[in-house]
């Protein structure tokens, strides 16, 4: 078994669900940080799947701030992924730390 700290950053600009992380057959994703970033003078929201269930629902972001999205280490298992949604089409951009584990 190997583990990797790593960071993946992506640019989420689209009302439709996106996968931001997504788990290897191989491999389970121990998530340490997401941080979600408004880069707009506007105020959308967002919303955080794992598979399919929901685990943040709506959280609102303040125009041009950074926010924290996670208190607790969130796991992601085999062939999973992260998925997002955005109320608008504004440049919102999250910060994922990560523990992957092979």
């Amino acid at each position: 078994m190997a583990n990797t700290y790593k960071f993946k950053g992506v640019a989420l600009a689209t009302t439709s669900e996106t996968a931001l992380l997504t788990a290897l057959a191989t491999e389970t994703i121990i998530i340490k940080s997401i941080r979600v970033t408004n880069n707009t003078a506007n105020t959308p929201t967002v919303s955080l799947d794992v598979g399919a269930f929901t685990i943040l629902k709506t959280q609102s972001l303040t125009a041009n701030t950074s926010v924290e999205l996670l208190t607790v280490p969130l796991v992601i298992e085999k062939s999973i992924a992260l998925k997002a949604t955005a109320s608008a089409t504004d440049s919102i951009h999250f910060g994922i730390s990560y523990l992957n584990i092979t």
